[in-house]
């Protein structure tokens, strides 16, 4: 085919060889088949912010850390160079994402190059050799769907023991291979330890994978996975091979209202002792 625009760089630089195919385009890229030497790869092309239809949203950003003051205060400010690198920061955020979760054995495409607004990454095939399938597409057994449920909830906990949460993760955004699911698409990836958002878009990221395996398989319906994992998580016990029930029961301890009140009447008296002997040293 006709190589894109967005690709002819890519080409010119060596970094690609021949483009073969568009192989989907989605509401962030389009990502094409290509080939790299002897090797088949996909490029995602990132679109344009006016051409998305996922708007970066400060749920998201909160938390990402830019090195750069003066490029800080540009997207603090919204200028056009600021707008500029907003766009950089949202595309390097899956480009970082990917690098960190395959070093830690999470089953993503492993990523090759980024250049000029392209990411160069692994084609995940099926058996054949052909561009795997989205899950939503798959039919499912109740045996298989309670296997890839366990695997993606394993993948979920590696990626927050990385300090990961995916933050948009369903049916759309796994493709199932030879061996099973591979998590895609995380240009909305956020920081566990550093967004105030982080619970609850795990908590959603675990219920649309219930909600999805529920249909093949029903009792994954009642499980409380989403909860457990935090409560492991928060309480620094969270570890990549942590046991997990799909239960949890929220503890909650009466409020002792009397400890609370001698609390508080102690750090009143000491607070007018304070002022007290400030106002004694001050008369001498």
């Amino acid at each position: 085919m006709k190589t894109p625009k967005r690709l002819e760089s890519l080409v010119e630089d060596g970094l690609i060889d021949e483009v073969i195919r568009q192989l989907m385009s989605g509401k962030e890229a389009t990502v094409y088949v290509v080939r790299c030497g002897f090797d088949i790869r996909c490029a995602k092309v990132y679109k344009e912010a006016n051409q998305r239809n996922f708007h970066q949203n400060a749920d998201y950003t909160e938390g990402r850390k830019v090195k750069n003051s003066r490029r800080a205060r540009a997207m603090e400010k919204h200028t056009r160079y600021g707008r500029k690198a907003e766009e950089e920061a949202w595309q390097n955020a899956e480009v970082d994402a990917l690098y960190r979760l395959a070093a830690v054995d999470v089953r993503v495409p492993k990523p090759y190059n980024f250049h000029e607004g392209v990411l160069l990454m692994e084609l995940v095939t099926d058996d054949a050799g052909n561009a795997a399938p989205r899950l939503n597409d798959l039919e499912l057994t109740a045996k298989v769907a309670r296997e890839y449920h366990r695997t993606l909830l394993t993948q979920v906990v590696r990626m927050l023991c990385a300090g990961i949460i995916h933050g948009d993760l369903s049916e759309y955004n796994v493709l199932v291979d030879s061996t099973g699911p591979v998590i895609i698409d995380l240009p909305q990836a956020v920081d566990a330890a550093a967004n105030n958002s982080a619970n609850s878009m795990l908590l959603r990221d675990v219920a649309n994978l219930a909600a999805y395996f529920g249909r093949f398989a029903p009792e994954l319906l009642n499980t409380d996975y989403g909860r457990e994992i935090w409560s492991l998580y928060k309480n620094g016990q969270l570890r990549p091979d942590s046991p997990l029930t799909g239960h949890y029961e929220r503890v909650e301890k009466p409020v002792d209202l009397n400890s609370v009140m001698r609390e508080i009447n102690d750090t009143l008296k000491e607070e007018a002792a304070r002022q007290l002997a400030r106002s004694l040293a001050n008369d001498t």
